[in-house]
């Protein structure tokens, strides 16, 4: 749902012939956001987590189990794999959808990168170091703010124990405040998954899926959601 929801409208903004072409990135950032709200309520059972970054940071924070009250999971070195391996699963399969949804617009689509972009993030002003810094920064944004909202340590439910709609308007917030440089990624399964997806679905004249970047989305939000689950241990006081 993420990523179906997500990648959805940056095709429906980017792609020639759709009704939301030229639709702007506030409109994806809304969109971004409604996805999310999607996701996380789906997922209930598992956390809903939705992403490695947010995975990996309530493990740093402290976490010991997974899941809500009825499905709780232990975490281990199993545990947070199986998840990891899940949200990327998740995310191929809904940006293969994407692509059948809007399978005769990418037909029709002139330009390589406005496919591409369906997919994955890429920046807007290229500089490896600081398109890193800009995710790192994203990303310690959502999972710093998503354990204050009662994730983590400090609740019993994971992310799932929030609700959906803080989550999504903090994903808003984060793409119009942060977006500009990077796309925001702040999600390595996000990026990572539809972009295996473009390299290997048939699509006409697609060009590159840029490999060289791929690196950033993927170790940027790591990086970020680790430091916030770290951080938030002095700095946010724990809910009981």
């Amino acid at each position: 749902m993420l990523v179906l929801l997500g990648c959805g409208v940056v095709a429906n903004v980017a792609l020639i012939r759709t009704k939301g072409f030229n639709g702007g990135f506030l409109m994806v950032n809304v969109a971004w956001g409604l996805a999310v709200f999607a996701g996380v309520i789906v997922s209930y059972a598992s956390g809903a987590h939705l992403n490695p970054a947010v995975t990996l940071g309530l493990v740093a924070n402290g976490a010991k189990t997974f899941g809500s009250a009825a499905t709780q999971v232990d975490v281990t070195f199993l545990s947070v794999i199986a998840y990891i391996g899940a949200q990327m699963i998740g995310a191929i399969i809904g940006a293969v959808l994407v692509w059948l949804a809007y399978k005769q617009h990418f037909d029709e689509e002139p330009e390589p990168a406005n496919k591409l972009g369906v997919f994955s993030t890429g920046p807007a002003i290229r500089s490896y170091g600081w398109n890193l810094v800009t995710e790192i920064i994203g990303t310690f944004v959502l999972v710093f703010v998503v354990i204050g909202f009662g994730g983590g340590r400090q609740g019993d439910g994971g992310l799932a124990a929030l609700g959906a709609l803080p989550v999504r308007l903090l994903v808003i917030g984060i793409g119009a405040s942060l977006g500009g440089p990077t796309g925001y990624a702040i999600n390595p399964a996000r990026d990572l998954g539809p972009r295996i997806v473009h390299a290997i679905l048939p699509i006409k004249g697609k060009g590159s899926s840029d490999w060289s970047y791929s690196w950033v989305p993927v170790v940027g939000p790591i990086i970020g959601g680790v430091l916030a689950g770290f951080a938030a241990i002095p700095l946010l006081p724990i809910l009981t």
